[in-house]
C-alpha cells in the first residue's frame, strides 16, 4: 500500500460545483441566456479574470472583498498587484477606455463570466459565482430608449428560464434626490445609501439610522418611508407629486420613470412595477435604476439589478462614457432552484446514441458508424470495449442514452436501433436515420 497522504476530497464553502446532469442543465441555462442577448444585437466580451489592484479599486469598492494574486513561491502577501475581478462593471470600463478607437458606439455588450467575491458564504451568496451581464455604454449621452429595453431583455431571459414568478423592480435615482431635497434634506445621497437596507432591516431601523446618522426630523423620516411605499405603474407619478415638493431634479426622474413604465407597459401585469423603494446604494449610480425578485421568496434577495451610471469609465479615459446596465445573477437563481428541487438535472450524458461494439474484429465499424451519425449532427458516444452485451445496454441505460445502435454482429446482417423509451428495435441505415422522438 502506498504511503502517500490521503487528502480528503471537500468542497470548499463558497465555490459551488454541480454533477454532471445539473451542470448540463446549467449549460443550456448560459446557451439561452447567450441567444436572447444576441437576438437583440449584443456582442460578446471577455476579460482575463484578473484585473490590476489599482483598476479594481478605481471606484472605491472595499479592498476586503477582493482576492489578491500571489505566487506561493517567491511571493510577497502584502506586495500583491493583481486582483479577481469582483464584478463585470469595473473590468468593462477598462476595457472601453482602453479600446475606445475601435469600438463602435453605442457599445452593446453582454459578459457571462464567474467573478470572486471574499465574502461569509451563506444562501444566495457565494465567493466565485457567475454573472450574466448587459451594457450600453455611449459617448456623452445614453438614450432614454435603453432604460427600457434593457428590462425586456432581462425579462425575456427570466420567462425562458422559467424561473418561476419574479418581479422587476424599476425606480429612479433622481426622483429620490429630487424628493429627498425637496422636503429639506440635505444630504439626499446619504439618505439614499442608508433607504438602500430597507429590504434587510425595515423601514423601523432605517428611520432610526435617519436621524442617527443624518439628523432628520420625524416629519422628513416619515415622508422618506412613505415615498418607499409606492409600488405600481405609470400611475405612481400622481401619487409621488402628492407627498412632497416638486422641483427640477424631480420632474425629470417623474419624466423617465413614467417614459420606462409605459414603454414596458405591454409585459403581464405584476412582472414589472415602480418600486420607490429601490435605491441602490453605489454612488455610480444616476439614473434608472432596477432590481429583480421571486414572487415567492422576496426575502431571498434580488436576482437581478442594474442601473444608469454617470462616466464609469472616467478613472481611466478623459472622455465623458455613461452607461446603463443589468446584470442576472446566474448562479444564486441555479443554486437556489437546485436546492428546492425545482431543477433535478438532465440525463448523465449529452450522448443521444450509444453505439454499441459487438466483437474486438468489428470494432473500426463501429467507429465507423459513429462517425457517420456525427456526420450527421447527432451526438454519438461509442462503448469503450468488446464487453459482454447486457454490460454494454446496462451502460447505455445508466447514462440515460436515448438509443442503442447495434452495428451487424455477422456479415449480411442489417445495423439496428433500439428506442429506450419505447423498447421498440428494428433495422436503421446510419445514412438515413431519424429519431422517432425528440432527443
Amino acid at each position: 500500500m502506498s504511503s502517500d497522504r490521503i487528502v480528503k476530497p471537500a468542497a470548499i464553502s463558497g465555490f459551488p460545483e454541480w454533477l454532471p446532469q445539473i451542470r448540463l442543465v446549467e449549460q443550456q441555462w448560459l446557451d439561452r441566456i447567450r441567444a436572447t442577448y444576441e437576438r437583440y444585437g449584443f456582442c460578446s466580451v471577455e476579460t482575463p479574470s484578473v484585473e490590476a489592484l489599482e483598476v479594481l479599486m478605481a471606484k472605491g469598492e472595499t479592498s476586503q472583498e477582493v482576492y489578491t494574486l500571489n505566487r506561493l513561491q517567491g511571493g510577497d502577501a502584502n506586495d500583491a498587484r493583481l486582483g479577481l475581478h469582483f464584478d463585470l462593471t469595473v473590468p468593462l470600463a477598462r476595457y472601453v477606455a482602453q479600446h475606445f478607437n475601435d469600438l463602435v458606439f453605442p457599445f452593446k455588450r453582454y459578459q457571462i463570466q464567474r467573478v470572486w467575491r471574499g465574502e461569509r458564504p451563506q444562501e444566495g451568496r457565494f465567493r466565485e459565482f457567475t454573472q450574466c451581464d448587459i451594457d450600453v455604454i455611449n459617448v456623452d449621452s445614453v438614450p432614454l430608449s435603453f432604460d427600457a429595453e434593457l428590462p425586456r431583455i432581462i425579462h425575456e431571459v427570466l420567462t425562458d428560464l422559467e424561473i418561476g414568478g419574479f418581479t422587476l423592480g424599476i425606480n429612479n435615482r433622481k426622483v429620490l434626490q429630487g424628493f429627498y431635497e425637496g422636503i429639506g434634506i440635505g444630504d439626499p445621497i446619504g439618505v439614499i445609501r442608508i433607504a438602500d437596507k430597507l429590504a434587510k432591516i425595515g423601514p423601523d431601523a432605517v428611520g432610526k439610522l435617519l436621524v442617527e446618522e443624518l439628523s432628520l426630523t420625524d416629519t422628513q423620516v416619515k415622508a422618506v418611508l412613505d415615498l418607499a411605499q409606492v409600488r405600481g405603474g405609470a400611475e405612481v407619478v400622481d401619487e409621488i407629486a402628492r407627498l412632497g415638493s416638486g422641483g427640477e431634479l424631480l420632474d425629470e426622474g417623474l419624466a423617465e420613470l413614467s417614459f420606462v413604465m409605459r414603454e414596458l407597459a405591454d409585459l403581464p401585469a405584476g412582472s414589472v412595477v415602480a418600486d420607490l423603494s429601490i435605491a441602490r446604494g453605489l454612488d455610480y449610480y444616476t439614473g434608472t435604476v432596477y432590481e429583480g425578485t421571486l414572487t415567492d421568496a422576496p426575502g431571498f434577495g434580488s436576482i437581478c439589478s442594474g442601473g444608469r451610471y454617470d462616466n464609469l469609465a472616467g478613472s481611466f479615459i478623459r472622455r465623458d462614457l455613461p452607461g446603463i446596465g443589468m446584470s442576472i445573477g446566474l448562479t444564486r437563481i441555479f443554486a437556489k432552484l437546485v436546492g428546492d428541487g425545482t431543477i433535478t438535472g438532465g440525463p448523465l450524458s449529452p450522448a443521444q446514441v450509444l453505439v454499441i461494439v459487438p466483437s474486438d474484429d468489428r470494432r473500426s465499424e463501429a467507429i465507423a458508424t459513429a462517425a457517420t451519425l456525427r456526420s450527421r449532427g447527432f451526438r454519438v458516444e461509442t462503448y469503450h470495449a468488446a464487453d459482454k452485451l447486457k454490460k454494454q445496454l446496462t451502460y447505455g441505460s445508466r447514462k440515460q442514452i436515448p438509443y442503442l445502435w447495434f452495428p451487424p454482429f455477422e456479415d449480411g446482417k442489417p445495423h439496428e436501433v433500439k428506442d429506450m423509451a419505447s423498447g421498440e428495435q428494428g433495422p436503421a441505415d446510419p445514412q438515413t436515420w431519424v429519431p422517432s422522438t425528440a432527443s
